[in-house]
């Protein structure tokens, strides 16, 4: 069983776990077979009058009946045991390993996520560790315990006569080794079936998440096309697998009940030789139509074990992804960022070239250039959400591959465009900026934020759900308690991403106000695009096309009349653009 383990990448606890699953199992099959042998007593007490010419022992078949009641409540227990070390292991077990994959992906590089679709990461989560639970919970013990069983009972039959055990099991070779051959077909179409599914999920989530556009372009029947199309290809590879999987099954089952016939056959040859008693004979007819029953069960649950092995490799492949790693205890001297010709690509051509930057501690360093330039790149390489192609980023001296990436968030703060909340309380999003705060601490930083007075104008104030992704508010709220979520965490290095974007301008003013008193004392990179709001930064750095192009102060570039000159210039013109009739001079429309 140690290949289960491995297989399915149990942990040890889960792997003993399913062991005494297993045993439980083996131990509720034997008892099945209890009744059913004091049942073939009782048929011989009551036929022993018409063979023997004797009376019936009415004692005897009290003591039997009596016997097959205890049997059946002992049956109850051991069940109720397998139950408890089958199913209730195996749910443990899946909750062990969602955790153990969410904390994985947790640590993964988002160069990973690049490669992967969201939809088959969730299937990952929900669908694979499923799998995983239906193998441990009902596939591997009923294929162990069966073998076993019926093992066990191969050998007391093969004691009381060789010959009949012989017929008895003559078929299971054949029918087994049927299943074992045609593996790799049942493996192709299954995986065949797994690839279907998984465009059925990715094309769903992409029709969910652009259903707004979908409906305000009237494109229902053209997006819908390929969502259609992924359904029907997936129900041609249901159909073929099942059509595959079923008549392998259903020969397996064919040559199985083969053995009914020999027995009958063998028995037969052997009454009329004087060999076997017809007692005997129908004894071992009542026990082959019995222990066939459990091998039928087997034999599908095979096809199942092997459909489910398409989900373990890839839950797999997942576990064997490369983590980031670093010393998870180490302290930084200060908080100077350095960048040394660093190059970086997402794919194979680089959007980083040989960029070297130092951004001082306790200042404000923007980075500024057109849209596509690598600011933002530039930021999250900083925050090491990637690791960069070549060159080195260094934090207080030290390079940051060398630092654990949570212990790397421990120095940093984020306030990004695209904020992301969670279904939850108002509360609960902002104390992820710091865990342990107190409730006074989360309004102060509400306060700070310029957040406390719409978050106490909810029905629950701070206790309000605020659904999917903050989908209750407005932009400007969402931005503005992710503010208060950074200023809770107090950390010394600060990343701003276009924080203001989706202020409008009342709150703008206030919101730059919070964020004055979060970058006091702290080393702060600032991306932005309006540049009018960094123009006074300690120092600003022009990104185009990967490269630095320019740096120092915002009287300095201005001076140099570059590529930040004829920006800020162009953004200057654009205030003076308004939405009307076209007017001879002016740039509206």
């Amino acid at each position: 069983m140690f290949g289960i383990k491995k297989l399915l990448r149990l942990s040890e606890g889960g792997y003993k776990d399913m062991k005494r699953g297993v045993f439980a199992a083996v131990l509720s099959n034997l008892c099945m077979f209890l009744p059913f042998g004091i049942a073939v007593q009782v048929i011989t007490l009551l036929l022993r009058p018409l063979t023997d010419g004797g009376t019936l022992d009415t004692n005897q078949l009290w003591l039997w009946l009596g016997a097959g009641a205890g049997a059946a409540v002992l049956y109850f227990f051991v069940y109720t045991n397998e139950y408890r070390k089958t199913y209730t292991v195996a749910y443990s077990e899946s909750e062990k390993i969602r955790v153990e994959v969410a904390e994985k992906l947790r640590r993964l590089p988002l160069s990973f996520f690049n490669r992967r679709d969201l939809s088959e990461l969730t299937t990952n989560i929900m669908g694979d560790c499923a799998s995983v639970e239906q193998v441990m919970s009902h596939v591997v013990p009923g294929i162990f315990a069966t073998s076993i069983t019926i093992t066990l009972i191969c050998a007391l039959i093969a004691f009381y006569d060789w010959r009949m055990a012989l017929a008895m099991f003559a078929a299971l070779p054949a029918a087994f080794g049927l299943i074992a051959l045609t593996k790799g077909i049942q493996s192709k179409y299954g995986e065949r079936h797994v690839r279907a599914k998984l465009d059925v999920a990715e094309q769903m989530q992409e029709y969910l998440e652009g259903v707004k556009v979908v409906k305000a372009f009237g494109l229902a029947g053209e997006k819908s096309a390929a969502l259609k199309g992924a359904l029907r290809a997936m129900l041609k590879e249901a159909v073929r697998f099942e059509l595959i999987a079923g008549v392998f099954a259903t020969l397996a089952m064919m040559i199985l009940q083969v053995g009914i016939g020999l027995v009958t056959l063998v028995g037969v040859t052997l009454l009329t030789g004087g060999t076997l008693s017809p007692i005997a004979l129908l004894m071992f007819l009542i026990i082959s139509v019995k222990i066939y029953s459990p091998m039928i069960v087997v034999l599908t649950l095979l096809p199942e074990f092997f459909y489910m092995l398409v989900s373990t490799k890839r839950m797999q492949a997942l576990r064997e992804e490369a983590p980031m790693t670093g010393d998870e205890e180490a302290e930084l001297a200060d908080y100077t960022v350095e960048l040394k010709d660093v190059s970086f690509a997402y794919n194979e051509t680089d959007v980083i070239r040989s960029i070297s930057l130092t951004m001082p501690q306790n200042s404000v360093t923007a980075l500024v250039g057109p849209s596509g330039s690598g600011k933002t790149t530039v930021a999250r390489l900083i925050a090491r959400f990637w690791d960069v192609r070549a060159g080195e980023i260094r934090i207080g001296g030290r390079n940051i591959r060398e630092i654990d990436p949570e212990r790397l968030m421990s120095y940093m703060s984020f306030v990004f465009q695209d904020v992301v909340l969670f279904n939850d309380t108002v509360m609960n999003n902002i104390r992820i900026g710091k865990k342990d705060a107190t409730d006074g601490e989360i309004y102060a930083a509400a306060k700070l934020a310029r957040c406390d007075a719409f978050i106490r104008a909810m029905p629950q104030g701070f206790e309000t759900v605020i659904g999917e992704n903050g989908s209750t508010l407005s932009g400007g709220e969402r931005q503005r308690i992710s503010i208060a979520r950074a200023l809770l965490k107090n950390a010394p290095i600060v990343l701003l991403d276009e924080a203001t974007a989706s202020l409008d301008p009342e709150n703008e003013t206030q919101i730059q106000a919070a964020i004055s008193e979060l970058v006091k004392g702290r080393t702060v990179i600032v991306i932005a695009h309006r540049l009018r709001t960094v123009v006074g930064a300690d120092k600003i750095a022009v990104l185009e096309n990967g490269r630095l192009v320019e740096e120092g102060t915002g009287e300095q570039l201005l001076a140099r009349n570059g590529l930040f000159a004829r920006l800020y210039q162009i953004q200057q013109d654009s205030l003076g653009w308004a939405v009307g009739a076209p007017k001879k001079g002016n740039n509206a429309l």
